[in-house]
């Protein structure tokens, strides 16, 4: 994976899925189409989703589904959140963007990690935008340091949503072995993500 290309989009307003206008079924990857057809139904999903039974009770499949046909039809759900699992070593990636924030007079630049992600773009050639979801506590901070686990992201049961942050990271979904979805979630909006007052937790602060 050191071949990711990392890029900063931060914008504080509504966004909406965006879709390759030559993306059809036909998503071309060297071996395996697996997580990158998968990613794509959530793209799918989410966009529906926007706009207007499985065994497994948390899955992508299940996911997809709750998305667009809700237990509760009042839901405004918007988001599947999911998690990518790296080639060989099966470890979960951990996506990373630096940002400016303020720290009181002075510019400096932040950066935050999550191995939580929100699909924003996938293409033909199965490279996607994918935007960091930040954990937080109904405060709105981030707790803990984060970690190499997945669950060192959500310490005990202090995580009440997920943030979204505006910053995005381009990857080739033909690295990666695996996906696991979280349920969906209504992410609190970009334009509550201030990275000048988040709490250091899984973002990494060196004063």
């Amino acid at each position: 994976m050191n071949n990711i290309i990392f890029y900063i989009n931060y914008e504080k307003r509504g966004e909406k899925i965006v879709f390759d206008e030559n993306c059809k079924d036909d998503l071309e990857c060297k071996d395996n189409t697996c997580v990158c057809r998968m990613v794509r139904k959530i793209a799918r999903a989410q966009a529906e989703a926007a706009s207007e039974g499985s065994d497994c009770e948390v899955g992508c499949k299940q996911s997809v589904d709750d998305l667009l046909s809700p237990a509760t039809p009042t839901t405004d759900n918007d988001t599947v959140p999911f998690v990518l699992y790296c080639k060989g070593d099966c470890v979960p990636f951990i996506g990373s963007g630096v940002v400016q924030a303020m720290a009181g007079a002075n510019t400096v630049f932040r950066c935050f990690e999550s191995p939580i992600f929100r699909v924003s773009r996938v293409k033909k050639d199965c490279c996607a935008e994918l935007e960091l979801l930040l954990p937080v506590t109904a405060g709105g901070s981030t707790p803990g340091p984060g970690g190499a686990s997945v669950c060192d992201y959500f310490p005990g049961s202090s995580i009440r949503n997920l943030q979204r942050t505006g910053i995005c990271i381009t990857v080739d979904l033909c690295d990666f072995v695996g996906i696991t979805c979280l349920e969906p979630v209504r992410a609190l909006p970009v334009s509550e993500f201030n990275p000048s007052n988040t709490v250091a937790g899984s973002s990494k602060n060196y004063d």
